[in-house]
């Protein structure tokens, strides 16, 4: 199932790049069920914000597709030195708090022992399991990143990106056209900000206003929660009709042309 592949990518295929990892890493050094305290934490800030899981998992894609899964994009930016937190791809991650809140639990019961990078993979994938996804072993031993910088965040893949673009940034990190789109089912929980798909609602080109790949119907109604002049803070609409659930909805949207991301993409490659 698609759905499946995602969460196992983004745990493994990206992090297990780190070797050594290993699901009972913590097992001496900390007796206490690491994987418990960090599900109290994500559960606790989701019944309060359901925004949580999906801010959880696209930080978790952000943090591992940079410098691998290292939680280089927990670290804060230190006078004119920007972290990747302050990089413009990052700017709008949230629910740092949650991985704060998990931290400070675990340690309480194992004082410098747990890494915040393998808190971030466990909070991610208990995010999706909340959200009505599936569940896995998360391997642990990551060690945490001491790097951060904006600049790198560049190399996050953009919601502008074609087929032959997402393919190389991709690419460039050992992922297949298989891993891209198992990854882009990630978008089935989520918002997006008009600034993400505004290109292709609006002077899309010279001679067309819209994008001819986006349903008509889909893109009018795009229009109207953005216009061309938006001025409205946060505006923007779900990634598709079930956002806080973890399902296949965003591939039957993609299906009938309404993908508003870089995700459309995807149909264009045989």
């Amino acid at each position: 199932m698609a759905t499946i592949a995602t969460v196992m990518l983004i745990t493994m295929s990206l992090a297990s790049l780190v070797s050594a990892l290993n699901v009972n890493y913590y097992e001496n050094a900390c007796p206490h069920n690491v994987d418990s305290i960090v599900a109290a934490a994500v559960h606790k800030a989701t019944m309060n914000d359901k925004t949580v899981p999906a801010a959880l998992l696209r930080m978790h894609f952000h943090d591992c597709f940079i410098r691998g899964c290292d939680a280089s994009v927990l670290l804060e930016s230190k006078g004119k030195k920007k972290a990747e937190k302050d990089g413009p791809p990052n700017i709008s991650l949230h629910a740092f708090y949650v991985i704060d809140n998990a931290k400070k639990a675990v340690e309480a019961v194992c004082p410098g022992v747990v890494s915040c990078a393998d808190i971030l993979a466990l909070a991610a994938r208990d995010a999706v399991a909340l959200s009505g996804g599936p569940t896995w072993d998360v391997p642990k031993g990551r060690k945490d990143g001491r790097i951060s910088k904006a600049t790198e965040t560049r190399q996050l893949p953009a919601p502008t990106f074609n087929i032959s673009q997402l393919q190389q940034s991709f690419s460039q990190r050992g992922l297949s056209l298989e891993d891209l789109v198992a990854l882009s089912g990630g978008h089935t929980l989520g918002f997006a900000h008009c600034s993400s798909f505004q290109n292709r609602i609006h002077k899309f080109s010279q001679k067309l206003e819209i994008d001819p790949s986006l349903n008509p119907s889909f893109a009018r109604s795009l229009r109207g929660i953005c216009p061309s002049h938006n001025k409205v803070k946060n505006a923007g609409s779900s990634l598709d009709s079930s956002s806080t659930l973890f399902d296949n909805a965003y591939y039957k949207l993609l299906l009938q042309e309404r993908a508003y991301l870089s995700d459309q993409a995807l149909l264009t490659h045989p």
